[in-house]
């Protein structure tokens, strides 16, 4: 499929994919004519893409994390090293922080809207 029916089939724009492309996350073949043309696949690998972005990771991070999600056999990839284990086990200690510190802004707004109803 061309750019533009991946941009709409998964609600990312033209350039966000060409951008993934350029970090190593996507990869399309070219037609005789230089134009990209992406595989089915590549919908089910954008959403994942925005997945990982949503969850607050680089690109750089999600670059070296995709190869190792899964083997085509659905077990894990015999490249996801212990290191890389690691770093996201700290990815999502960060996430677990800021998740933490939002719910204690929510509270104390909580508590303001509370007071401010009884005044």
């Amino acid at each position: 499929m061309r750019i533009g029916e991946l941009a709409r089939r998964t609600n990312v724009s033209e350039r966000s994919l060409r951008y993934y492309e350029t970090q190593g996350l996507l990869t399309a073949a070219r037609t005789p004519g230089g134009q990209r043309d992406y595989p089915e696949a590549a919908v089910d690998r954008v959403v994942l893409i925005q997945e990982l972005f949503a969850a607050g990771l680089h690109s750089s991070k999600i670059a070296q994390l995709l190869p190792c999600m899964r083997d085509a056999d659905g077990g894990p990839s015999a490249i996801a090293t212990p290191k890389l284990v690691a770093d996201l086990a700290a990815e999502r200690e960060r996430i677990d922080r800021m998740i933490a510190d939002l719910v204690r802004s929510r509270n104390t707004l909580d508590e303001v809207i509370e007071a401010a109803r009884e005044g």
